[in-house]
């Protein structure tokens, strides 16, 4: 009953927070800190993933715990009088995709997650007022599904047309931190709030027991980084596109954005061209830059009538090219990204061969949660085709390490068959249907 009361006591302050930031839209509010409270802060860290890697000091979850109401009495305190310090992140590494690639995440503390939090929960309502349609990634009742649909019926209801692809290099190491304060200084003033946002981005970077401060960027993996990434490319891609751009255009235009991954959809090649040519500009003021590799102007029009068509692109692990429907007419459709696809069976294969010797019934239970979670993802109209070859895949990479948990004959597929009757594997599945979706409007 205290928890429940506790969340209507947030979601009343939080609601508070909206109606003032929709009346004034321009206005930059200078109280906002007298919201966290030790109620806030607990529901901030009912909230916090508890069984996440620790951070340079090595505190658990549970070990936070023990004391969490002095703990949390004590970091409210140490965060109003400004004595908090945010502490350096711990960096690691991984897989990116393709050729060894691997991306830097940073882990804050358990205590730094839980001030994060607690902020966001603050900041959140109040950026939402002013974010675009357009932007889908690391919102709240926003998903990433929700952007590939928009970008499809977006360009369906157009017939095709001309998408940049827009890659940033580096965009979460590039982000320059007074444009940020400055971006900031327009909607938020309030001391308290901005002392702990300024020592997090100042907060140093802890790898190989040696701790750096980058002069640019936010590290990935804090909490609050996904709204300051937001808010960053909201000044710079969003508004720039809405309000500058699409005014000048004579056809019609779109933009789809989830986090930095984004595409620019055209009706007129000439008016694609011109913003091509304007994008680096407009990044560079910003100290971002375009990928000149992965940045590029796709043609995307349905094949016929003298028309070369066959041009694809991809957005979020989804290769969208066009095709027949049944009845023959030209569609978009979507499958699964080579690369994408690539990752995910190499995965699922170092998977069972590290756990090869573990009890039968025990991998095919965490096998069959992997599909699920692949098909969860993945599973999306015309898209059936990769999702069983990931599934026969599975299959395959199951049975190899299987025939070599002992020096014994291997496994062969008649008995591997016999095997699959005791212990299926899911079936692949629609999961997000653009049918359904119509069907609901």
């Amino acid at each position: 009953m205290a928890r429940t009361l506790s969340r209507e006591v947030i979601s009343t302050r939080q609601q508070k927070i909206v109606e003032l930031a929709r009346m004034e839209p321009k206005m930059a509010l200078t109280t906002l800190a007298h919201h966290i409270d030790t109620v806030w802060l607990a529901e901030a860290y009912r909230r916090t993933r508890k069984d996440g890697a620790v951070g340079v000091d090595g505190v658990t979850a549970r070990q936070y715990e023990e004391r969490l109401t002095e703990n949390l009495e004590d970091l409210l305190s140490r965060f109003k009088s400004g004595r908090y310090r945010a502490p350096p992140v711990r960096r690691v590494y991984i897989p990116k995709g393709g050729r060894g690639e691997t991306r830097p995440i940073g882990i804050p503390t358990l205590e730094d997650k839980v001030l994060q939090r607690a902020v966001l929960m603050v900041l959140e309502p109040l950026y939402e007022q002013d974010f675009l349609p357009c932007s889908y990634g690391f919102r709240p009742g926003r998903s990433a599904h929700q952007a590939l649909e928009a970008l499809w019926r977006g360009l369906m209801d157009m017939g095709g047309g001309w998408v940049i692809d827009l890659d940033i290099r580096r965009y979460f190491d590039s982000i320059d931190r007074q444009k940020l304060r400055t971006i900031l200084d327009q909607r938020v003033r309030d001391g308290v709030i901005r002392r702990a946002l300024g020592k997090w981005m100042r907060a140093g970077v802890m790898e190989s027991g040696t701790v750096q401060y980058p002069e640019a960027g936010t590290p990935q993996g804090g909490v609050v980084s996904p709204l300051l990434s937001n808010l960053y490319l909201h000044e710079v891609l969003d508004h720039w596109f809405e309000h500058t751009v699409k005014p000048r255009l004579q056809g019609r235009a779109f933009l789809v954005r989830f986090a930095d991954d984004a595409v620019l959809v055209f009706e007129r090649e000439a008016e694609a061209q011109r913003v091509l040519a304007v994008l680096p500009k407009r990044l560079g003021k910003y100290g971002l830059q375009l990928h000149p590799d992965k940045t590029r102007l796709v043609e995307f029009r349905p094949p016929g009538d003298g028309l070369p068509g066959g041009q694809s692109f991809d957005l979020l692990g989804f290769t969208h090219y066009w095709g027949r429907s049944r009845k023959g007419r030209w569609i978009i459709q979507r499958k699964t990204a080579k690369g994408r696809l690539a990752r995910a069976v190499h995965r699922v294969g170092q998977w069972c061969r590290y756990r090869r010797h573990r009890p039968v019934a025990e991998q095919h239970a965490a096998l069959a949660r992997q599909l699920t979670g692949h098909y969860a993802y993945y599973g999306i109209t015309g898209n059936a085709r990769a999702l069983w070859r990931f599934q026969r895949q599975v299959e395959r990479s199951w049975r190899k390490w299987l025939s070599r948990r002992s020096n014994r004959s291997g496994m062969d597929w008649a008995r591997f068959r016999r095997l699959l009757i005791r212990y299926p594997l899911p079936p692949p599945r629609v999961v997000h249907s653009i049918y359904r979706g119509a069907a609901t409007r």
